[in-house]
């Protein structure tokens, strides 16, 4: 599975990805969410998607939850008022690549909706606080997404 780095990420998330690929998520799957305004420390994967437009591969960490087999995400982008680039590409191209510490796997993406939608981002809340916060940011419905292994 490829795992390069998309070089326009800040050096932030650059730093967690090496740190994750390099230990297979020994260092990286928790992250400390006081960095982000959240309370304690939270579990990361990494997401691979393929750039809508340029193929390219692009890997970036993102918090997520677990519901029955799938993983969830939130595409919230602070409450900004267009979605994460990551989202996008998956609309295009719903076939990812998932590694959750040294398990790495074929996903395909989905948008959760209605009452699956409102289980999920309570879910996602209660790991993560500040998406409540994001989504009185933003007009725009945040995306939850359910990354269901293949």
């Amino acid at each position: 599975m490829p795992t390069p780095l998309n070089i326009d990420f800040p050096a932030l998330i650059k730093d967690h990805v090496e740190r994750y690929l390099a230990t297979n998520g020994e260092d990286g799957y928790l992250w400390d969410a006081k960095l982000g305004g959240g309370k304690g420390v939270v579990p990361t994967l990494l997401l691979t998607t393929s750039g809508r437009k340029s193929g390219r591969a692009l890997t970036l960490p993102l918090i997520f939850g677990t519901s029955g087999r799938n993983h969830i995400a939130v595409a919230s982008k602070g409450g900004a008022p267009a979605h994460p680039s990551w989202y996008l590409n998956l609309e295009a191209n719903p076939d990812v690549g998932v590694q959750v510490k040294a398990d790495k796997f074929k996903a395909r993406a989905r948008t959760a909706t209605g009452d699956e939608r409102a289980a999920l981002w309570r879910l996602m809340v209660e790991i993560y606080g500040p998406y409540d916060e994001y989504q009185t940011r933003t007009q725009r419905q945040i995306p939850v997404v359910v990354l269901e292994p293949r």
